[in-house]
């Protein structure tokens, strides 16, 4: 850490994104306003900053986290640079540690005991991983251009994710995945997105129609089929440019369908499996002559893409029943429409509902609302703050936290922008998707549109760790930014 004399001190000063700081103050202390509101008890009023309630809790960690952002802001930047690497490894020794020291709690053993405090190292490993990922695409003559290099970058951001399975802390586990799109923004091929989407699509077709059952197939795997089907055509005709065999490959596909149609009018009917096993394994193995005369790569990837979409189809299920718990199985059913469960997992997200829904447009005022108040939302402080804002402060206060969000992140994508070093430039995408991803499932959970998977919503959500690892990952990004002017022009 460097001494710096006051024309310095003046300049330093004036480099600072004080936007960002200003934006990132009105959420820490409406967030703490808003964990007063959500655990206000009618009976049993307490001071806002009474220290034994979470409130008073939360504006002990938000000074310290404002301390912190002080001291994060005076280390020099090339301290960040030059320890990138070492901060992960040591994060990644941690959450290794935390699988075999952490107690249980509530079935996951992600939380340290630190005397009276409880740290989750999952929160801080975010920002480990973001430097190190900035520091690899900083790294001379680094580029997307081979396996290697595709490997070394998915490899930093899967080894966290890893270790926090193995932590049975999922949900935390799922934020690490919002960095593809910085890896898509640093010239990882699109193909890649586009796989992902896939894979989600099938993943929730497959599920969703699981029970009703269409040529002795369950309908969800049928209209996965069809939809494999159609997109191998289409890669066909605008990935590969191949009019010849999108033509045969189409023509094959429509024929068998008029064949199958044919007999079941006339009361014969065909095992799905051995349909479509048929007529796309006939598929594939035209397109290996067609290997001889088109883009070979191409092609070929477009035969990767159709044996792994099926093998895909067939591997749901067993991810599903062996991978996620059960209480997880449980969320994402409720969550899909599959079962009701008003009473069990889908309790929380009910409740939640009712009380944004009971909040209208302007909300029923400070402390005047009764749902979160009767304490009907389980985790309303935590995990469902935004119901409770959505209740006391309605559709209006509700915008205006999103408003917020949206502010932030645009910001941190203009500082993203006017960086004149890959590591700037990366560090600051990486903070901006795993703010996205948060922002978007913690809102998504609380109104039914996600599973719950305990993802809090950053700077209003109680907890320290939470707080504290997102003042991490802004603050580093606040010193590096206010050091662009000596690595470029303005």
């Amino acid at each position: 850490m460097e001494l710096r004399n006051d024309n310095e001190s003046s300049s330093f000063l004036k480099s600072v994104d004080w936007i960002t700081i200003i934006l990132y103050l009105i959420m820490v202390v409406a967030g703490a306003v808003s964990i007063y509101a959500a655990t206000y008890n009618f009976d049993k009023t307490a001071s806002m900053f009474d220290f034994s309630q979470f409130s008073g809790k939360q504006f002990v960690w938000a000074a310290a986290s404002m301390v912190l952002g002080l001291v994060l802001l005076l280390i020099d930047r090339r301290v960040y640079e030059a320890y990138a690497y070492p901060i992960y490894a040591a994060m990644i020794f941690l959450l290794i540690v935390t699988i075999f020291i952490a107690p249980d709690i509530k079935g996951s053993r992600s939380w340290l005991q630190l005397g009276p405090m409880s740290l989750q190292p999952a929160e801080f490993a975010k920002c480990a991983t973001a430097l190190a990922l900035a520091k690899l695409f900083d790294t001379y003559g680094f580029a997307f251009n081979n396996w290697k290099s595709y490997a070394i970058a998915v490899g930093i951001i899967v080894l966290p994710i890893l270790c926090i399975i193995l932590e049975k802390e999922t949900g935390s586990a799922l934020v690490y995945t919002s960095l593809i799109f910085v890896l898509y923004r640093e010239g990882m091929s699109g193909f890649v997105l586009f796989t992902a989407l896939c894979a989600i699509t099938y993943f929730v077709v497959v599920l969703k129609f699981a029970t009703v059952m269409i040529m002795g197939i369950p309908l969800g795997t049928f209209i996965v089929f069809i939809i494999i089907m159609v997109l191998v055509v289409g890669m066909l005709a605008f990935y590969c440019r191949s009019a010849i065999l999108t033509r045969d490959v189409f023509l094959g596909y429509t024929i068998s369908a008029v064949i199958v149609g044919t007999l079941a009018y006339y009361g014969i009917m065909i095992n799905g499996y051995a349909y479509f096993f048929t007529v796309i394994g006939a598929s594939m193995l035209y397109l290996v002559y067609g290997l001889f005369h088109d883009d070979v790569k191409r092609v070929s990837i477009t035969i990767a893409f159709a044996l792994l979409s099926v093998i895909f189809i067939f591997s749901v299920d067993m991810a599903f029943n062996n991978v996620l718990q059960p209480h997880q199985q449980r969320r994402i059913r409720v969550t899909l429409g599959i079962e009701e469960d008003p009473r069990g997992a889908g309790y929380n997200v009910n409740q939640s509902k009712i009380a944004i829904g009971s909040g209208g447009m302007w909300g029923k005022g400070f402390l005047q609302g009764t749902q979160t108040k009767l304490k009907y939302v389980p985790e309303q402080h935590t995990d469902f703050i935004f119901c409770t804002i959505g209740e006391e402060e309605g559709f209006a206060g509700a915008t205006m936290v999103i408003v917020l969000f949206v502010a932030l992140i645009l910001r941190i994508i203009t500082i993203a922008e006017r960086q004149h070093t890959n590591f700037g430039r990366v560090y600051a995408y990486c903070v901006a998707s795993i703010l996205i991803f948060h922002l978007s499932i913690n809102i998504g959970m609380v109104i039914g549109l996600c599973p719950v998977i305990g993802i809090p919503l950053p700077f209003f959500s109680y907890g320290g760790s939470s707080l504290w690892g997102f003042t991490f990952l802004l603050f580093i990004l606040l010193r590096i930014d206010a050091d662009r002017k000596a690595y470029g022009t303005w």
